[in-house]
């Protein structure tokens, strides 16, 4: 066996990848670190914002809300699974990481991608009932009903992510231990894979993948299908509601789009920075943004900011006057039951 085989012998089972996305000028570093902590603060920070106002404000306690509210959820996470080792590895000497680190990278990277893909779609039927059959929709969209559609979305991708996973770690990695990404991604990853099968594996790859993707996509766009043709035909009656539909067909545009655009266009071997930023747009930059675009085309959910807010300016105010102010408490009726 010469010297070259039993690199490769060795590399076959790698316990560490280097990850080569990183610049290596030090002022890039500090810009791109800077950036990554500031998108991480305004994620987390946002997302948390829409689950507490959610959880606080009784008039938002309906299956729509309660659906955004997972959703804001699953966007920490989502960005949780990336950024804090970005941010980590910006100055580091060594941007490595491990094996098993890489394959569990990718296993919640597409746990919450894929959960978030099917519960999107859960809140496009939702606004199906809501418009297309109002008279059946508090049966239909019940507190049960809420907790399965949940569920579905939660396991569905767990599954599916397992099995992408269980299949990724499989693959022999013989001639190279470098990533040529700033992550563990799947598509990366399967570029550093050398088998007579990986052809196969990687079919096998994206069709879980992409059941997931354009399953929850095509019943995404049939509800809106419903919900557009149900606006024309009613008029003036349904357009009030269809406005609840706005911010969630923007994020489903931007979540679908980029996602499209990252993995379904073929990109030139050269476009290397190019890929990049697609899939951190795709990853990073959407989940930054929902919570923005709930906020600022909602109504209710800028309402309930604003109560928050004069909320807080009053507990403030009575404290330093030395008076308690009485929190009113909602009916018992609210919540599921009023919808």
């Amino acid at each position: 066996m010469t010297i070259t085989d039993k690199a490769w012998g060795n590399l076959s089972s790698p316990t560490v990848f280097l990850l080569l996305g990183f610049s290596s000028a030090y002022r890039a570093q500090v810009t791109l670190c800077l950036c990554f902590l500031l998108i991480y603060l305004v994620t987390v920070l946002g997302n948390l914002l829409i689950v507490t106002l959610i959880w606080l404000d009784a008039h938002l306690h309906s299956p729509m809300y309660f659906l955004l509210g997972h959703l804001a959820f699953l966007d920490i996470c989502y960005s949780s699974v990336t950024l804090p080792k970005i941010l980590r590895d910006s100055f580091s000497p060594q941007k490595t990481i491990s094996f098993v680190g890489c394959i569990t990278q990718i296993y919640f990277f597409l746990c919450f991608g894929g959960s978030e893909c099917i519960l999107l779609a859960a809140m496009a039927y939702d606004r199906y009932l809501a418009i297309c059959h109002p008279l059946h929709y508090p049966a239909f969209m019940s507190k049960k009903m809420c907790h399965c559609l949940v569920a579905i979305a939660w396991l569905s991708g767990s599954f599916s992510s397992l099995v992408q996973a269980f299949l990724t770690a499989r693959l022999p990695f013989c001639r190279s231990n470098m990533i040529d990404h700033l992550f563990c991604e799947m598509p990366f990853l399967l570029k550093a894979s050398c088998s007579p099968n990986a052809p196969l594996n990687k079919a096998t790859l994206y069709a879980l993948a992409g059941t997931v993707a354009m399953g929850s996509f095509l019943l995404t766009l049939m509800s809106y299908v419903h919900i557009i043709g149900a606006v024309l035909q009613k008029g003036a009656g349904t357009q009030r509601a269809f406005a609840t539909c706005t911010s969630h067909l923007t994020v489903v545009s931007l979540f679908f789009g980029t996602g499209a655009i990252a993995y379904l266009v073929p990109h030139s071997s050269s476009s290397k920075e190019m890929d990049e930023v697609l899939t951190l747009l795709y990853a990073v930059v959407t989940p930054m943004l929902n919570p923005i675009i709930y906020s600022l085309r909602n109504s209710e959910v800028k309402g309930a900011i604003r109560k928050a807010l004069h909320r807080g300016v009053l507990q403030m105010s009575t404290k330093g006057a030395g008076i308690t102010a009485e929190q009113p408490r909602p009916s018992p009726q609210q919540g599921y039951d009023s919808q």
